[in-house]
């Protein structure tokens, strides 16, 4: 049970940290253009979770007032 409350929090910051790695491993592998490509992932995960987690909030008041 804790686990899945572990992974529903954070799981676009572990999305994230694996599009890195798989980033830094294809660049050092010689696939510089793809690695960069891989790269640009990261933020864009991040950005839309925060997006998705904004929406959330929006069409939920009650659960934003008892986060505060």
């Amino acid at each position: 049970m804790k686990l899945i409350q572990i992974w529903s929090s954070y799981y676009p910051v572990i999305l994230a940290f694996l599009s890195f790695l798989y980033s830094v491993s294809l660049w050092f592998t010689g696939n510089k253009l793809e690695g960069i490509f891989v790269g640009i992932w990261v933020p864009s995960i991040l950005g839309f979770s925060v997006a998705i987690r904004q929406i959330r909030r929006d069409t939920n008041p009650q659960k934003q007032k008892s986060h505060e």
